[in-house]
């Protein structure tokens, strides 16, 4: 059993705080996670966590051994990457998170034309609108709109990614057309609402004469799921804010109109985020650069072509 593979397996345990989580992060049984940490606390000669039925927290020997067990790997992670960047010969899994309509359109199409380029590169993507918690997920990169509310993250800038007001001409027939955000809570016009559990009060931020303005809209309906927004919003259910990309087929179909031009929603972030141990890795700065520059092509040319 491999000394290092024993502290990278309590790395992930002391990071997700669950031996079966941790199993499942490196895809290994919970009876090979649990000898390994029965491994590497016999050769310390401590116990590395107090274990229960229903709980399992890290001792004062396992707080202090963290540390050092994460600069170890940052080290030999370290010493890969040089060689991986000699050999040119970039390899194993990269973990990649993207929110569900930038990963659907702009990251997934290109994906395989990376593992083609880099054929001993295995991508895992995972697609959620729901922010990530890059350390406790495992992850090399994660793309982002907005502003991450981790600061100890590394941001790599994209693009800053316009956004409209749309709606379904069958919506703007029945409830008329909104010109502006006043309108929009005047008149309660229906608002497709992006929201997540524990979400404070919605308010759509929106370019106004005066400067940016908050305007605290309402609706029926409301998802984590952007693209549900979308679908919604082509039925004839209410109105949505979105990246224009995300839209600028149904725009130029029609299927979509925009509405309240008078005040459109400021443009957004668009970002790579990563860790500085990531970064350390070859792997994780070939994805970034390969999908960055496809990425800003992809939105440039969406929104000219809406």
């Amino acid at each position: 059993m491999s000394y290092l593979d024993n502290i990278k397996t309590f790395v992930r345990v002391y990071e997700l705080g669950s031996m079966s989580a941790a199993g499942r992060d490196l895809r290994i049984s919970p009876a090979v996670t649990s000898a390994r940490i029965s491994a590497l606390e016999d050769h310390l000669s401590v116990r590395l966590f107090q274990r229960t039925t229903r709980s399992l927290t890290p001792t004062a020997q396992g707080k202090a051994f963290y540390g050092g067990a994460c600069s170890v790997l940052d080290a030999v992670a370290y010493a890969e990457g040089q060689v991986m960047d000699l050999t040119e010969n970039p390899k194993g899994q990269l973990h990649v998170a993207a929110p569900l309509g930038v990963g659907r359109r702009l990251i997934a199409p290109h994906v395989p034309d990376f593992t083609a380029e880099y054929p001993l590169i295995d991508v895992r993507l995972r697609l959620t609108d729901r922010n990530v918690d890059m350390t406790a997920e495992g992850l090399d990169v994660a793309f982002h709109l907005g502003q991450p509310a981790d600061s100890n993250l590394r941001i790599r800038k994209i693009a800053d990614v316009s956004r409209v007001l749309v709606a379904a001409p069958e919506y703007v027939a029945r409830r008329g057309h909104p010109l502006d955000g006043t309108a929009l809570v005047r008149d309660r016009h229906e608002c497709l609402n992006l929201r997540f559990p524990g979400a404070s009060e919605f308010q759509w931020l929106l370019q106004t004469p005066d400067g940016p303005q908050r305007f605290r809209v309402a609706g029926r309906l409301e998802s984590d799921d952007g693209d549900v927004l979308t679908d919604w919003a082509l039925t004839g259910q209410g109105v949505a804010m979105k990246p224009r990309f995300e839209v600028a087929e149904h725009l130029a179909t029609g299927a979509l109109i925009i509405v309240a031009a008078a005040t459109p929603p400021t443009p957004v972030q668009m970002a790579c985020l990563y860790t500085h141990r990531r970064h350390q890795d070859p792997k994780t700065r070939l994805f970034m650069e390969f999908m960055i520059e496809r990425i800003g092509v992809a939105v440039r040319s969406a929104e000219s072509a809406s």
